[in-house]
């Protein structure tokens, strides 16, 4: 702990001159798995907590671990798991950090049951923008402790975290079970969740007549006749193409296939192709075959830590829709058909949130909706006489409804001015049925409209000023998306407007060029074949060793 002190008396050492001098600053945490894009800073004007990438203590007997931020979830799970534990919901994305979990929104396949990442923390330390060092729990600063989750780090900087760990179990019983239309799907993952045997709770929706609800259950049992299903290794199914292809037969009479999937690899079975989207480097570069030999070939850039720094560098990320939108399940079929319509995106991702999470809140939940009132409510006076009580609101506004979180992802329009048209569609839809979206995608809200929807009240900006950071960036200003075209004149094609040099400074220095076929994607993998990361699933300790 002697370490991590000098590194944060050093982080707060920084902070504390950025006040007295009145200057705002951004933090650096050395990666990133957002989509948006990246906003510029000044050099000087730059905390670099990098270094807090420490599991500082796991302890067996009370079952919680002491972690710095920036701990990776492969490495987070790692740790653990040589102590016979497991935290309670793992990010399906390895390179995800701890900081980013709580300070983010994480909802993840056992959030049915355990809820956000961020209500497994215990406690946290955070640097106050003033440059103190403080402790935030569900006891002391409360409202600093609740007010940071999912706020992007704009109320101060997580530095330690104390989070609480389950037993964990060899292998995962996995079951999937194939519906054959949208509303099925949608009825069966709802009521899944109230199967108490079940740890894991997710689905594909791979077009109208073809979903899948994947459950799991920890388990250290596994029948003789059954093998080990693992999806790390480079010759390797991807999970989504094999879910497709292992339920592509199946029918109402015997809907379900079970397989035994060592933990680790089912906590990151999605690292390889991010889902699926590292399905579409294929249909960016057009020229390289989809088929077994290439995906082992290009193995080592279809997980998530390379996909991400090539989405970044290549300027993929202004083509490609990546959001995750919660909406209650009442209004789920609506909102997948208007996607279809809309986007014509398939597959979807389906995954059960818990309600209960305390409001108000950035992450993306509603109020709870309560039900009718009923005669029963009616009470009377010591007379015997009828007694009107209050009329009976229609939502808990300190509570969150259940949730299903809809993932879409694909490509958007290729015309830069429907792909805006369309997010913005897309975000009015989503509110008008009841919904929010995680805020680590694009979000095109205006200003007004982002803080209606979000600030509650004002009570954010009153957290900000109680705790000194307005020096910090607010989350709509790490939100936002500032789209950025190149400002041709009208009926000029883009080879014509290039012909100008001025023009064509400006498509460099502008990054337009990122937008190029194939240049962007080319130069998004250089990025990530230097970025370091490129090898580290290789020696991942969490994968499954084959005898």
């Amino acid at each position: 702990m002697e370490a991590h002190a000098q590194a944060v008396d050093a982080i707060a050492s920084t902070i504390r001159g950025f006040f007295k001098s009145g200057q705002s600053y951004r933090v650096s945490h050395g990666s990133s798995n957002s989509t948006r894009p990246g906003h510029a800073t000044t050099r000087q004007n730059v905390v670099d907590i990098s270094k807090l990438s420490h599991v500082i203590t796991v302890n067996k007997q009370q079952k919680i671990a002491l972690v710095e931020p920036n701990v990776s979830m492969d490495r987070l799970v790692e740790a653990t798991l040589e102590h016979g534990l497991v935290p309670p919901v793992v990010m399906e994305f390895p390179g995800i950090t701890v900081g980013g979990g709580f300070s983010g929104t994480s909802g993840e396949s056992s959030s049915f049951r355990h809820g956000f990442f961020d209500e497994t923390v215990n406690s946290v330390e955070m640097v106050l923008g003033n440059g103190d060092v403080v402790t935030a729990s569900r006891d002391e600063r409360p409202d600093l402790f609740h007010g940071a989750a999912g706020a992007v780090g704009t109320l101060g900087i997580v530095t330690l975290v104390e989070l609480r760990l389950v037993e964990a179990k060899k292998l995962v019983k996995t079951t999937y079970r194939r519906v054959q239309e949208i509303p099925e799907a949608i009825s069966e993952i709802q009521k899944q969740t109230a199967n108490p045997s079940l740890d894991y709770i997710d689905g594909i929706v791979f077009s109208r007549e073809h979903s899948v609800i994947i459950t799991g259950e920890l388990t250290n049992e596994r029948p003789a006749e059954t093998g080990i299903r693992t999806f790390s290794n480079a010759d390797d199914p991807w999970f989504y193409m094999h879910v497709r292809e292992i339920t592509r037969e199946l029918g109402p009479s015997a809907p379900t296939v079970v397989e035994y999937i060592p933990l680790g690899e089912y906590l990151f079975r999605y690292d390889r192709a991010g889902f699926w989207v590292g399905r579409q480097g294929y249909t960016y570069f057009k020229l390289i075959p989809f088929n077994k030999f290439f995906r082992w070939l290009l193995d080592d850039y279809s997980h998530t830590r390379t996909l991400y720094h090539a989405l970044h560098a290549g300027g993929i990320a202004e083509k490609f829709v990546v959001q995750d939108l919660a909406l209650p399940y009442d209004t789920a079929e609506y909102f997948i058909n208007w996607v279809d319509k809309e986007l014509g995106i398939w597959p979807l991702w389906l995954c059960p949130l818990r309600g209960g999470c305390s409001l108000p809140t950035f992450h993306p939940v509603t109020a709870l909706r309560l039900p009718p009132k009923s005669t029963d409510d009616e009470s009377t006076d010591s007379d015997g006489e009828e007694m009107a009580r209050p009329p009976r609101p229609e939502v808990d506004s300190t509570r969150s409804q259940p949730m299903l979180n809809i993932g879409v992802w694909g490509w958007g329009p290729s015309d830069h001015e429907t792909f805006v048209y369309k997010n913005r569609a897309l975000e009015i839809t989503l509110g008008r049925l009841g919904g929010r979206k995680w805020l680590y995608a694009h979000t095109y809200y205006t200003e007004e409209e982002f803080w209606n929807e979000y600030d509650h009240g004002s009570q954010y900006q009153r957290l900000r000023e109680k705790y000194f950071a307005t020096t910090l960036p607010t989350v709509y200003d790490k939100v936002k998306v500032r789209p950025s075209t190149p400002e041709k004149e009208d009926g000029q094609s883009s080879s014509g407007w290039l012909k100008s040099p001025l023009n064509m400074r400006k498509w460099i220095s502008n990054d337009v060029w990122l937008r190029t076929w194939p240049i962007g994607g080319i130069y998004g993998m250089i990025r990530a074949t230097l970025s370091g990361d490129i090898s580290l699933h290789r020696d991942a300790k969490w994968r499954y060793k084959r005898d």
